[in-house]
């Protein structure tokens, strides 16, 4: 398919983009060899090819959930600016 710069300005015009004649004229062709690409990619033959949705394959890479030891509380809350022994204290910053 050939793109002309007729069909870039009118396709600027219904995208409400400013396009002048010489960007037009440069964009034409750049836009006839994207097509012609798409066109080309078009003509693959796919038979026998599974379709996929990435083209690596993917696979989940987090770890399996292990219980494991964690801070007991006074050592969580012993660098905390306020706390009132059991939880941090941060200053309300919602009314009501």
């Amino acid at each position: 398919m050939r793109i002309t710069e007729e069909t870039v300005q009118n396709v600027a015009r219904l995208a409400r983009l400013a396009v002048g004649r010489e960007e037009a004229a440069r964009l034409a062709p750049q836009l006839s060899d994207i097509i012609g690409y798409a066109e080309q990619l078009q003509q693959v033959d796919l038979e026998g090819v599974e379709p996929t949705s990435h083209p690596l394959s993917r696979y989940n890479a987090l770890r399996p959930d292990e219980v494991r030891p964690c801070l007991d509380r006074e050592a969580a809350l012993a660098n905390a600016p306020d706390s009132d022994g059991e939880q941090v204290r941060v200053p309300a910053v919602l009314e009501g």
